[in-house]
């Protein structure tokens, strides 16, 4: 968080991607968009987890109590992997609506940071269904990512922090990146380890 811390693809696409090693899922990208009972129950299961988790929050930086990391981006990311760009940007969305009434503006910077994270991934991942380019995907999204939480972070903070973009700056290299760097490092660990298992579960 902040100092407060998803085209349909035609019949020839699915064909072309049956004999690569991750294929399109029939739940998913490879059901020519449909919006069957199936797919929306699991888009909502998605939203479910990504609610869920989010609400699991612990700091990961010693010294740095106040910046805690939630795993609410990996169920974002294989929401992305197995449905596409679609299903990543209403888990990293929808996943973040409880927090909106608590801390608008930190929940603002949660859903930039998830959607600049998970959108990236899941576009490159469905362009070509490999490990290689989850693991391309996974890296462009983290770069993203980081992106939007450093400069988001000097925008948003001074609004409601009651702090000067100077002192925020002076945040980025003792706090904001070593955190968002190990943050984005385990969401890239945690879902590059278990994408695959789920997302074939999921196909059957």
């Amino acid at each position: 968080m902040s100092v407060s811390s998803h085209t349909t693809n035609s019949a020839s696409t699915v064909s072309a991607t049956s004999s690569r090693p991750d294929t399109a899922h029939s739940t998913g990208v490879a059901d020519s968009g449909r919006w069957s009972t199936r797919r929306i129950a699991m888009y909502a299961l998605f939203v479910a987890l990504a609610m869920a988790t989010s609400f699991i929050e612990f700091p990961i930086i010693p010294g740095i109590q106040w910046l805690k990391y939630d795993p609410s981006g990996i169920v974002a990311l294989i929401a992305g992997f197995a449905f596409g760009p679609a299903a990543a940007a209403i888990a990293s969305v929808l996943g973040f609506v409880p927090h909106l009434f608590m801390d608008p503006w930190g929940t603002l910077m949660a859903v930039l940071v998830a959607l600049s994270l998970s959108l990236p991934a899941a576009f490159i991942y469905r362009a070509n269904r490999t490990r290689k380019n989850a693991l391309i995907g996974l890296i462009a999204g983290a770069v993203c990512a980081l992106i939007i939480a450093i400069v988001g972070n000097l925008i948003v903070t001074p609004i409601y922090a009651h702090m000067t973009v100077a002192q925020v700056a002076a945040l980025i290299v003792p706090a904001l990146l070593p955190f968002n760097l190990l943050k984005f490092a385990i969401h890239g660990v945690v879902t590059f380890a278990i994408y695959k298992p789920i997302t074939t579960l999921l196909d059957k």
